[in-house]
């Protein structure tokens, strides 16, 4: 029996952008989470409870995204222009 002194690697879990259609490791995409409470919010360390949605760090995405519908497609609820708003600031920062 061979002796295996690889360390074990872990898979890097990978979430699909809402503009691109693209995986991308999960930590690089920013993340909308609609809570248990129904309210709307940007989820930059992607642990809150809730369903969330994904998208990569790029104007392009996010107005393609926001165009087509995805957000409140993917979220099942209408989302307020004021999350809009701020991810758009957050968009044109990075």
């Amino acid at each position: 029996m061979a002796n295996n002194n690889n360390p074990k690697i872990r898979k890097q879990p990978e979430r699909r952008c809402l503009g691109c259609m693209q995986s991308f490791p999960k930590k690089e995409l920013i993340r909308l989470v609609r809570t248990p409470e129904g309210n709307v919010e940007l989820d930059f360390i992607g642990k809150k409870s809730g369903r969330g949605a994904y998208i990569c760090k790029s104007a392009a995405c996010f107005k393609k995204a926001r165009k087509a519908g995805r957000f409140e497609r993917n979220l099942e609820c209408v989302i307020p222009d004021a999350v809009y708003d701020r991810l758009e600031v957050e968009l044109s920062e990075t």
